[in-house]
């Protein structure tokens, strides 16, 4: 099943918003209905393909069926841009420009990719790796001079390899994520990486982009998981990986992972794997404030037990309900400090203990158990807010995120410079927003801040959120945070990501492009400038 062309997911499982929500948005924010519908798909005006017919059949030729070069209006539309709220917004209005795929390329092996990347440096065509289409950072969105096709992944699919003794498992990168999953579950094992995209994401986008799951406090993040990686680039094949943990030189891997197609495309991962846990137990706590919640998760962080997922919302998205996506507007939350929940996955033995620990340091931290039914509203209603985001674009609110992390001396800083940052742009502009901020990644040494902001979509609703993301961009790096936690770089945080690694850091990245790709076929303008 392909996405949803102008939201996210399957169009099966959209639903509008509560009354009581509706209400909310206009008395709070004055969200007003929206005056046009969206563009229908059998109305998007669709230009003819520009790929040269010479062109076409080399690639056909090099994967093997004139199937695989698709070049029909409704495929094309399907690959255009990715699922931020401004690439939402565009899509809706019709605005495929400068995004739109000249052809959809479905390769099925690592020769079939090293050769279309060949024959896409012959031709003069941008290449743009295409997983799970999830992008929201401009990802999918490349600064191409001229013709670009997509690279879709889907049909690299397979399990490739599955060491039980060491417990590694090698990926193709089109796998979605609940495909590894159940192949996996086979075998008796799990990867153990849940984001919010989880349902249509796949590996090797994962790979590309530093994915960090909700269950990071316990499996990790994606890129510590990966042990080896195969890429392909116009120049040939690169390996990297070979141990566990290795002193021989720098570690390759790290050139990989988080490249986002701008070096070459992944075809295969090795990545760590674990049992299939016994047992799964979620639960709420409640904390005062979300210093005191902050602080408490930090505790754990640094001390232990470490829960499997750990995560903390702020006094406003606690209100709000943003924490239980389906509970927004409901009555069922209350207005009283922040709310926390602690997932605890593993063997029944490992689990009792660290939940039984864990929950006294909670509670020594000021914590108010709350139950399992907190935790299992959210584990239920976990993939939710994508979907509720497309709702709220529907009854005319704007809603989007950003995330970035910091060390723990520094995130109350981080926190207020970014959500002051975005009220004041907003409100300047005239849609006074709602900011909601909530952790869901912590390590010893420091933690991530994810923002969730909703307001009238005034006017020009980009632009107002170009202004927005702009400010909030700049209070990131002067608090000393990261421009990204786990969206990745993209157009969208490329001038910021420059700054943060310095001008040398910056001429070493342009260096690694140039020898891999020196035509500069690759996802053109992705966390690099094109030429």
């Amino acid at each position: 099943m392909d996405m949803l062309w102008s939201g996210w997911g399957d169009p099966e499982r959209a639903a509008p918003l509560p009354d009581a929500v509706t209400g909310l948005l206009r008395d709070l924010l004055g969200v007003k209905p929206r005056e046009t519908a969206t563009v229908a798909l059998e109305d998007l005006t669709v230009p003819a393909s520009p790929l040269a017919p010479e062109a076409r059949r080399a690639l056909a030729a090099a994967l093997g069926d004139e199937d695989h070069v698709r070049t029909d209006a409704g495929t094309r539309v399907r690959h255009t841009r990715g699922k931020s709220t401004p690439d939402l917004l565009r899509m809706r209005g019709g605005d495929l420009a400068a995004a739109l795929p000249a052809a959809v390329l479905l390769p099925a092996t690592h020769d079939e990719v090293r050769a279309v990347l060949r024959l896409c440096a012959e031709h003069g065509l941008a290449a743009v790796p295409f997983g799970g289409g999830t992008s929201v950072v401009g990802g999918l969105a490349p600064q191409a001079r001229g013709t670009f096709v997509a690279l879709d992944l889907r049909r690299m699919n397979r399990l490739l390899a599955l060491d039980p003794v060491s417990r590694t498992a090698t990926l193709q990168p089109g796998l979605r994520a609940p495909q590894a999953e159940a192949l996996l579950a086979q075998h008796g094992f799990t990867l153990g990486h849940f984001p919010q995209s989880y349902e249509w994401a796949t590996i090797g986008g994962f790979a590309a982009t530093r994915s960090s799951g909700q269950a990071s406090a316990g499996y990790g993040r994606f890129d510590e998981m990966v042990l080896s990686l195969t890429l392909a680039t116009p120049e040939g094949t690169l390996d990297t990986g070979r141990a566990p943990r290795s002193a021989a030189g720098p570690d390759l891997r790290q050139l990989v992972l988080g490249s986002e197609g701008a070096f070459g495309v992944i075809t295969s991962v090795t990545v760590r794997v674990r049992p299939v846990p016994r047992t799964r137990v979620y639960e709420g706590w409640s904390f005062p404030t979300f210093d005191a919640g902050t602080a408490a998760l930090r505790r754990l962080a640094q001390d232990g037990p470490r829960p499997t997922v750990l995560r903390l919302s702020d006094e406003t998205e606690t209100l709000v309900g943003l924490a239980h996506p389906e509970a927004i507007g409901s009555g069922e939350l209350k207005a009283d400090g922040c709310t926390a929940v602690a997932g605890y996955e593993g063997t029944e033995e490992d689990t009792a203990y660290r939940r039984e620990r864990a929950s006294a340091v909670l509670r020594e931290c000021g914590g108010t158990p709350l139950g399992e039914e907190p935790g299992r509203r959210w584990a239920h209603g976990r993939y939710a807010a994508p979907y509720l985001r497309d709702a709220l674009l529907d009854a005319g609110a704007f809603a989007e995120t950003l995330e970035t992390a910091t060390f723990w001396s520094g995130l109350p800083g981080l926190y207020t410079a970014v959500r002051d940052a975005l009220t004041a742009t907003l409100t300047d502009a005239g849609t006074p927003p709602l900011v909601m901020c909530h952790i869901s990644h912590v390590y010893e040494n420091g933690a991530s801040l994810y923002f969730t902001v909703v307001s009238a979509q005034g006017e020009d609703p980009v632009a107002h959120w170009t202004r927005a993301k702009h400010a909030a961009s700049e209070a990131i790096l002067a608090a000393g945070g990261t421009i990204s936690h786990h969206h990745g770089v993209g157009t969208d945080h490329r001038d910021w990501y420059l700054r943060e690694v310095g001008p040398l850091g910056a001429e070493a990245l342009r260096a690694v492009k140039s020898r891999l790709d020196p035509g500069g076929v690759l996802n053109p303008g992705v966390l690099l400038p094109s030429d």
